[in-house]
């Protein structure tokens, strides 16, 4: 993920992205007062701006810095909101809040506390379009996008529903009259740091599943796309979630920082760009906290010369420009084993078909802002510079349209494995190919890169397929599929510089951190036989 990088995490300007340029302070008499529906307090200025507050403890509040900053929509730049910059205060709050309510919500049977949860999946999927325009207006993503990132995030939602069964333990009589048996407790007050790049499924990776398990989280959401999960917490707490359950705290380096060092909070997620994931986990660590970080990728996708054409390159083109190439599991390197003139052909032609735009499935929308567009234009002039030959060009969007942040898929043929772009994560719509005589000089590239988020093979054999499944360094591995998202009950989480910290985040890993193991051994009557544990 794309942010700015400081040596130290109180240098950051802020975890996942970057500080805008114009924090301002304002009065709440300058803004108008909104009710929505379900009673939950908004505020929005005269002219229509959003104004986003945090929720603390059932209810929105402003910041204790009284300091926004402007949210923009990608698409044309324009200000659709402000969003408070919280400190220390506003998290003490938010903790104390959360402390409060753990012992009540961690003391409710797990049906009990699931039955929140099960309203708000289906609130949802009542609001889902709702919630896809906001993900449409403030990230960019073309509106079938946006309702799938709607729509996963619930799919986690809908996994924590069956908590009561997934959550029981082994028990075994493992010596005469002797029995043990295995209890999950929650770890408490518990943090979740999420990013730009999907504004409501990311923060369900880990929610509903800290939740149904007894925790009480608080969520620092990406001040560039604070919209979505702004409604997502009104839909939770009409669904009946009790106050200091979930909350949200925005803001910028000050809040996340706050938020690691509180010692009330017990764990931390986070998703980003692999330094700060590597900063965060170390951050937390040093002060005995369960932390799981995750960074960054390269994900390379190999083409055998078996592969079938046509579903290859349909599934590569979408892997790349996908949500703009602005996810941690798009395809950005491609290696071709062999000369396979006619699969870049029709690689070529299907993304020379993608248009700018939001309302079409197969519209490509924009860079979620301006340090991000500039960042992936550099890695092509330089790839151009260094020799490399561009299949396909989409510099021109950023020219041809006035208002927004824009780039069009981007395919460069590369001579040299080393070029800057075949190795950096660019997070864009930008695709990097390079020819290998053979599978080994394949691997050999991909296992010489730091990341391990994702990698792929296309193949119509099952030789090549394991092959390559025995030898990729990467977390999450596909076979002729070019985004390999596992689906719960199956966790989200690469290794190498993709990952830092303890298990991963939604399904079992989710619930596995989110949780204590405790193992209770006993017995009631003395035992007919003699043992060490008698």
């Amino acid at each position: 993920m794309i942010a700015l990088h400081c040596i130290a995490l109180h240098c950051i300007a802020f975890i996942h992205s970057f500080i805008h340029p114009s924090i301002i302070t304002m009065s709440s008499t300058e803004h108008v007062n909104k009710k929505r529906k379900n009673g939950a307090e908004a505020k929005e200025s005269e002219d229509g701006v959003r104004m986003l507050n945090n929720f603390i403890n059932g209810k929105f509040a402003t910041p204790a810095s009284g300091e926004y900053m402007p949210v923009e929509s990608p698409g044309n730049g324009k200000l659709i909101g402000q969003v408070c910059v919280s400190n220390a205060a506003d998290v003490d709050a938010a903790v104390a809040a959360a402390k409060a309510a753990f012992p009540a919500w961690s003391g409710q049977t797990v049906k009990t506390r699931v039955k929140c949860l099960r309203k708000f999946h289906l609130l949802m999927e009542e609001h889902e379009d709702e919630l896809a325009d906001l993900i449409v207006l403030e990230h960019g993503k073309n509106k079938a996008e946006a309702l799938g990132d709607v729509r996963k995030g619930n799919e986690t939602v809908e996994w924590a529903l069956g908590m009561q069964q997934m959550i029981q333990g082994k028990i075994l009589e493992v010596s005469r009259g002797v029995t043990c048996r295995e209890v999950r407790r929650p770890l408490g007050v518990v943090a979740s740091v999420v990013p730009f790049n999907f504004p409501a499924m990311v923060p369900m990776w880990t929610c509903p599943i800290a939740v149904a398990t007894g925790n009480c989280m608080i969520i620092k959401p990406s001040e560039k796309v604070p919209l979505t999960m702004n409604r997502m917490i009104q839909l939770m707490h009409e669904a009946g979630v009790p106050p200091g359950v979930v909350q949200i705290v925005n803001g910028t380096a000050a809040a996340v920082n706050a938020l690691i060092d509180h010692k009330d909070v017990n764990g931390v997620t986070f998703v980003g760009s692999t330094r700060v994931a590597e900063i965060v986990a170390k951050r937390a660590r040093n002060i005995n906290k369960r932390v799981l970080a995750l960074g960054g990728a390269k994900n390379h996708l190999v083409t055998m010369p078996d592969c079938n054409v046509e579903m290859a390159a349909e599934d590569i083109v979408n892997s790349f420009t996908g949500c703009s190439g602005q996810r941690c599991m798009a395809a950005s390197a491609l290696l071709v084993v062999g000369q396979q003139d006619k699969l870049l052909e029709r690689i070529v032609a299907k993304a020379s078909e993608r248009k700018p735009g939001s309302q079409g499935a197969r519209d490509i929308g924009p860079i979620i802002d301006r340090a991000s567009l500039d960042r992936i234009l550099r890695y092509i002039d330089e790839a151009e510079k260094s020799g490399a030959k561009l299949l396909l060009d989409g510099r021109h969007w950023a020219k041809e349209r006035k208002e927004g942040y824009w780039c069009g898929p981007t395919i460069i043929l590369h001579s040299n494995p080393n070029d800057p772009a075949m190795r950096d994560e660019i997070f864009g719509p930008v695709l990097s190919v390079y020819v290998v005589a053979d599978k080994e000089e394949a691997i050999k590239i991909e296992n010489s890169n730091p990341y391990g988020n994702a990698a792929a093979v296309y193949t119509s054999t099952g030789e090549n397929a394991e092959w390559f499944a025995k030898r990729f360094r990467a977390g999450m591995l596909g076979v002729n599929i070019g985004v390999p998202v596992p689906r719960e009950p199956f966790s989200f989480g690469g290794i190498q510089a993709s990952k830092f910290g303890d298990f991963d985040v939604t399904g079992e890993g989710s619930m596995n951190f989110f949780t204590q193991l405790i193992k209770v051994t006993q017995k009631w009557v003395p035992p007919p036989e003699k043992s060490w544990m008698s």
